[in-house]
């Protein structure tokens, strides 16, 4: 089993109740196909960087889930079917990268290195 990520935009035309009724019905069937989802957003709907079948606006759905590729392959296949998806695309993605960055901490500066700092830049005129 594998990761993944699939992003998908459904017809700005739809209502919000019926475009998260397809949303659930694609988490569902990855859920149905064996898949275990890790995530999943609803992004809302946004502008489209160019025009698709007429629309240019979208609902993106974005999910995160386990696998097998032939999961995958299926997920695509009731992508396609479905009217009102507009594009989707998958991609594995390492487990590693499913996680969410952590901030790094700012290193601090000693005090020697802020004494350094401050008679370097007295010099300069």
């Amino acid at each position: 089993m594998a990761f993944y990520e699939s992003i998908f935009i459904l017809r700005s035309s739809l209502p919000e109740e019926e475009a998260a009724g397809v949303q659930e019905k694609m988490k569902g069937a990855l859920e149905k196909l064996g898949g275990s989802v890790i995530k999943a957003e609803n992004w809302g709907k946004k502008k489209l960087a160019y025009e698709i079948k007429h629309d240019r606006r979208g609902f993106f759905t974005l999910l995160q889930f386990e696998a097998s590729g032939n999961v995958v392959s299926e997920l695509e296949r009731l992508y396609r079917l479905e009217d009102s998806v507009l594009k989707f695309l998958t991609v594995k993605v390492d487990e590693d990268d499913l996680k969410e960055p952590e901030p790094e901490p700012e290193p601090e500066l000693k005090k020697e290195q802020e004494a350094e700092l401050v008679e370097s830049d007295s010099g300069r005129v």
